[in-house]
């Protein structure tokens, strides 16, 4: 069975076996103090810095176009290989901005933005999903997703943001040490690779 595609709501997804494998983790990013373009390129920085490949599922075309002249631009002393459809040979690109869910250059990480979700896992082994605070159903429809996904033993990292922008880890679900208290995981996207967010990607 395939997944429903569902960018607002948090109903009628049908899970197929393959996303609920124990191998995948979801992190949940609660966009409350940064908008998606501030985030987006710390955070795929992280992950090309610790020598992962991406995949970056947007809501639409001109999503895709906006993101993809972000992150050439967002830091000038920076460097962030990526490319989309338009560039052509996927295979070149460590980041590949899309609206399929697809993985055309071997990635193992899914980022989701937009409010947008997969009809399939994709063989990835970590899911970032971005969402809006500011956007009730996008947030409900996280909720769901994540109902869903703690009830199938998926294991799972819920990250809301401080008033400087630093992810704090506050909720974790099917996973080792579960009974840590929420705040007890703080992550700057300022410091190293073991002080960021995405510090169990190694």
């Amino acid at each position: 069975m395939r997944v429903l595609f569902c960018r607002t709501t948090g109903e009628g997804f049908v899970y197929t076996p393959a996303m609920t494998t124990p191998m995948i983790r979801y992190d949940f990013y609660h966009l409350t103090i940064w908008p998606l373009e501030d985030a987006l390129p710390r955070l795929l920085a992280r992950v090309y810095g610790g020598g992962h490949r991406a995949v970056v599922l947007a809501g639409s075309e001109e999503r895709v176009r906006v993101l993809n002249a972000l992150l050439w631009t967002f830091d000038a002393s920076s460097w962030l290989p990526h490319g989309s459809r338009e560039d052509g040979d996927p295979g070149r690109h460590p980041i590949w901005l899309t609206t399929d869910i697809e993985n055309p250059n071997a990635a193992d990480v899914l980022v989701l933005t937009d409010g947008a979700w997969p009809k399939e896992q994709g063989g990835f082994t970590r899911v970032l999903n971005l969402f809006d605070g500011r956007n009730g159903p996008v947030v409900e429809a996280a909720r769901g997703h994540w109902r869903i996904l703690r009830d199938q033993g998926v294991e799972l990292r819920y990250w809301s943001q401080d008033d400087q922008g630093r992810w704090i880890e506050k909720a974790r679900e099917n996973a080792e040490e579960t009974g840590k208290k929420g705040g007890e995981h703080t992550a700057s996207l300022d410091v190293g690779r073991d002080g960021t967010g995405l510090k169990t990607i190694k």
